[in-house]
């Protein structure tokens, strides 16, 4: 059982590790993209949030975290996954092709000034991928969510925020992290008294 337990710890302390460098080499970016999705709310404006699989539950669970309440007692904002209508996406998906899932639905439910979070380990979805462009050609405001492989979907995006590690567990473990920080900054900003701040 020796080498399970080392195996345990040194799992563990490479997430640490890597979220330790993330957030030392982004904290400037988290606070700009806070204030963009802040700013975006007050302005009447919506947050899409998407990605394939674990990316996926990852784009739920943030936008869960927006429109019910995150640490405070708040109204909710306004969050939509677009991973989540299954038969949206299989229409989609049958009708068209896959790489459209989100594309189409950004062109349906959109508006300009619309917040995007595109969540993507490897960076290299197509669907990820073409959903960027029709959210440039849009005028969405763009924060994606990869690792150090998706140097291609970064370059789509004003907010890019990319975990030094091409491992997908150490990846998607940044990740909720940083969508539980966006949260919590954002309700901070929106919903806390200034003199607090």
């Amino acid at each position: 059982m020796a080498w399970m337990k080392d195996k345990i710890l040194k799992a563990f302390e490479e997430s640490i590790s890597v979220k330790d460098r993330f957030a030392k080499e982004s904290v400037e970016t988290i606070v700009e993209a806070a204030r963009l999705i802040a700013d975006a709310f007050n302005d009447g404006r919506k947050l899409l949030l998407f990605g394939n699989g674990g990316s996926a539950t990852d784009a739920s669970h943030i936008a869960a975290e927006f429109v019910n309440r995150f640490k405070r007692e708040r109204p909710g904002l306004p969050a939509i996954a677009l991973n989540t209508d299954m038969a949206v996406i299989t229409s989609i998906a049958n009708d068209y092709d896959y790489s459209e899932i989100f594309a189409r639905q950004l062109k349906s439910i959109s508006e300009e000034g619309d917040v995007i979070i595109a969540i993507s380990t490897s960076g290299g979805s197509n669907n990820i991928l073409k959903a960027m462009d029709v959210a440039k050609r849009r005028k969405l405001r763009t924060i994606v969510f990869t690792g150090t492989k998706g140097e291609k979907l970064a370059s789509k995006a004003e907010y890019a925020f990319i975990v030094p590690s091409d491992n997908t567990p150490r990846i998607q473990e940044t990740h909720i992290t940083l969508g539980h920080v966006l949260c919590q900054m954002v309700e901070e900003i929106l919903f806390e008294s200034p003199r607090k701040r």
